[in-house]
Order: C-alpha cells, then structure tokens, then sequence
C-alpha cells in the first residue's frame, strides 16, 4: 500500500486543526486551551463527542472482537445508547456546575462539591492513570495503522513513538478546539469508509447481501450469534454483555476528559441535542460487525493473531489498494483525535490539580506550560504500556472503564445525595480499587457473582462503602454542585 494517502490525510487534517484553534482562540489561557473557550455550539459539540465514541475502540477492537468471539461484539450496540441516555441528565448537571464555578477539570469538580483540595488531588491521579491506560488503546491502533501503512521496515517501537508525536501535535498548541476541527473531518471520512466497505463485502466473501453474510457466518461457525459466542471458555456471556454495558454506560461521562466535553459546551440545548441524536452511531456498528464477520468467511489472519488488526489485515487482503489507504487515514484520525484529548485532559489536570496545589504562587500562564510539558511525558508513558501489552483494543477499553468506574460513585452521589462527604469518597475510592485490583478480593468477588463485569461490581461496592462512612462520619456540610 502506498504511503501517500493516508499521510496526506493525517496532515491535512493536522494543519486544517491547526488553523482553526488558532484563528478562533490562540489557546492563550487554561480556559481556552483545556476547554474551548466554554463556547462549542451544537455541531461542534456533537462532533467532538463523537470523536470520544467513534474511536478505534469501536471500529478496529469491535471487528476484532466479532472475528474472534461473535456474538460478544454486540456489546457495541447497547453501551452507547445507554450512555446518551444517562448523559441527557447528567451532562447538563456537569456544565452547570463548571459555568458557575469557573471548573476547568474534574479535579476540580470534587473540590468544588466536596470542599478537599486533597481530594481533588487523589481524583486527579487516579483520573490521569486511566486516560493514559485509554491513550494505550490509541497509540496501539495507529501503531498498526503505520506497520501496514510503511511495512516491515518500521518497528513496533518506532510506530508507538510517532503515533505519539502525532497525537502530542494536534493539541500541543492551539488546545481542544483544534482536536474539535479534526473530530470532524475523522468522523465523516470514517462513516463514508466503513459503508463504502460494508456495500462490497458480501461479493468478497461469497454471500448474496450484507445481510447473507451474517446468516454463512453462523452456519460455518455454529454458535457465533449466541452468547457466549466462538469461545465459551472466555466468559463473554449474557451476563457479562449486561454488567459490562452498564458499567461502560455509568463510566463514559465520568472519564476525566468527558468532564472537559462538557464544560465546553456553549449552551444546555447543545448538551441535550447530543444526547438525543447521538444514539444515532450505534446503527455504525452494524458494518462494524458485518466486517468482522466478513473477515471471518474469507479467512483472515492477521500478524501474530492480533484482534485490533483484523479489519486492516482484510481490507488489505481483499479490497484495492486506495481503499486501504483511506482506511488507514481514517483509522489514523480514529487515534489521533481522541487520543489528543486524552492527553489534553490528563496533562490539564496534572497542572491545574496536583502541580497548583503544592505551588499556588504559579500563574495561569506557568501552568498552562506545566501542563504541556506533562502531556509529553504522559504520552511516553502510554508508548511504554503500548510496548509491553498485547491485550485486544476492547479488553484494554473495558479495564480503562473499571478503572474510572471508580470516580462514578463521587460524581452522581455529589450531584443527588448532600450528604456525601469527601472522606467516604476517598473509602469508596479504597475499596473499589481493592476489589478491582487486590487478587483475593476479585476472587471473591468472582465466586459472589459469577460472569458479572469486574468493573461494575467494584463500582457497587464502592457506592456502598461511599455511602456508609458519609453517614458514619461527621462532616461539614459540602457546597452543592
């Protein structure tokens, strides 16, 4: 595949982001660079949260994962839903809360609601370790993206550490509204691509119709429509699709650079147009998985059996060569915009959450250059894990949503119940963790509910534990958001 089309894309889009955060904005300050000026209208709202859900999460991992499993990537079609659901009612909380007390990250929402900057602190940290684990699934995917895009010659090192530069590129200067811009040129050039494939793939496999794909696909490998799919031995079954939607619906809005989204917003109508059309993208994964399948039927084996390359390893095998290339650009901006988000938000807490707190002298401009440098560094933590995991795109996914399930019961208890306290956040946050990360507590926890996601059963736990010590311990009484 020649090379020339996917970096035109990927650089035409870059310098198209460029200008545009600069002419609107500059990014002169945190509020600028971090959130946009606090004035995205209804589009460009709507595509930066598309940017957020139409990752390579959803297109490589998902078609990775109904090759490999089946019926198990139906998990696509229920999360988002509920998500924009739940989001409808939370997000507008959220941006009120950040008009009226001038909040930049979430850090700085549970010092706001919880009146503990020390709070703040811990929350940061924990948020900036599961952005960075999501920065993972990005990196890993352009990673990919460039071994197809220049061959062999490129090592798995070298592609991890330009994705990286890539993605440090499209925020360093000019902040979120920039990675707005390419949000959208990602969204509609991938929704093109992936229907433009889906139209030819039944003629590639030797199927009459797209939806005779799927009907050859469960005769040639009984088992792939039902739960627990191709391997029951992974746990994949209908109760675990239940638990890790709805842990994946209460995580979306509470990872830290969702919070940004939200302050960003320019109105309350945006927020609710969002929540009301974007369920409209779960139908996107109907091709989704229609490519996985398809790859299926015509023998597809990707390099060392990766999941996250099945869909480029088929397109590569049997489509023309331009339309490798623009899947490959496609899949480039599928990384490189939400992963300059993420990185966005996690160097903005870093300055503005842990450094600020411990030197309160520093102005808006020296965190704002604080915060740039972290992001370097963050991103050379993501190349790392990058280089040492071989977890599929939605494995890697789910663990970043356990992770930041965590910080769930804090934000909706803040906004529903006056009478959390601060230190029965940091217990829940405790004992969540303990559960999700202590071997004997998941055992536990794996014999109590069996083929329940470990996420959500953390996140209950720490709900209960959050609750109890904020009746049990005395407090004064926190600001509401």
């Amino acid at each position: 595949m020649t090379l020339a089309l996917p970096l035109a894309i990927v650089l035409a889009t870059l310098l198209g982001a460029l200008w545009y955060g600069q002419r609107r904005s500059g990014a002169r300050s945190m509020d600028e660079w971090a959130v946009g000026g606090r004035r995205f209208g209804t589009w460009i709202f709507w595509f930066v949260n598309a940017g957020e859900i139409y990752t390579t999460f959803a297109v490589l991992g998902i078609s990775g994962y109904a090759w490999a499993f089946g019926a198990p990537a139906y998990i696509a079609f229920t999360s988002v839903s509920l998500a924009c659901a739940l989001g409808y009612w939370l997000q507008p909380k959220i941006w009120a809360a950040g008009r009226r007390h001038g909040l930049v990250t979430q850090a700085d929402f549970f010092a706001q609601r919880y009146g503990a900057t020390w709070l703040a602190v811990i929350v940061g940290l924990a948020g900036i370790a599961a952005l960075i684990v999501y920065v993972q699934i990005q990196i890993t995917a352009l990673s990919l993206v460039l071994r197809l895009a220049v061959g062999p010659q490129i090592s798995t090192t070298q592609a991890a550490l330009l994705a990286a530069l890539a993605m440090l590129g499209f925020v360093y200067v000019a902040g979120l509204r920039s990675a707005a811009f390419a949000a959208g040129v990602k969204d509609v050039l991938m929704i093109v691509m992936i229907v433009g494939l889906s139209l030819g793939v039944a003629e590639r496999v030797g199927a009459s119709s797209m939806l005779d794909v799927y009907r050859l696909a469960q005769e040639r490998f009984p088992g792939l429509g039902d739960f627990p799919g191709l391997k029951p031995d992974a746990g994949l079954t209908a109760t675990w699709l239940v638990t890790a939607a709805l842990n994946v619906a209460l995580g979306t809005w509470i990872f830290p650079h969702m919070f940004q989204l939200a302050f960003s917003a320019g109105s309350v109508a945006a927020i609710r147009r969002n929540a009301v059309w974007q369920p409209l993208y779960s139908l996107s994964y109907f091709f989704i998985i229609l490519l996985g399948f398809g790859a299926l039927l015509a023998g597809t084996q990707p390099p060392d059996g990766n999941l996250n390359a099945v869909l480029l390893q088929f397109v590569a095998d049997r489509y023309p060569a331009w339309a490798i290339g623009l899947l490959a650009g496609g899949a480039a901006l599928l990384a490189l915009v939400p992963g300059s988000i993420l990185l966005l938000s996690a160097a903005s807490i870093f300055g503005r959450n842990v450094v600020l707190p411990l030197k309160r002298d520093l102005g808006d401009a020296a965190v704002l250059w604080v915060s740039r440098l972290a992001m370097v560094g963050f991103a050379g933590i993501a190349v790392w894990l990058t280089l040492t995991s071989n977890k599929s795109l939605v494995d890697i996914g789910l663990a970043a949503y356990a992770a930041i399930g965590m910080l769930a019961p804090g934000v909706f208890l803040g906004f529903l119940w006056t009478r959390a306290r601060a230190i029965g956040v940091f217990a829940g946050l405790v004992a969540g963790y303990a559960a999700l990360l202590w071997p004997p507590a998941a055992a536990l926890a794996r014999q109590w509910l069996p083929e329940w996601d470990s996420g959500l059963v953390a996140m209950l736990l720490n709900t209960i534990v959050v609750m109890l010590v904020s009746l049990l311990v005395p407090a004064r009484r926190a600001a509401t958001g």
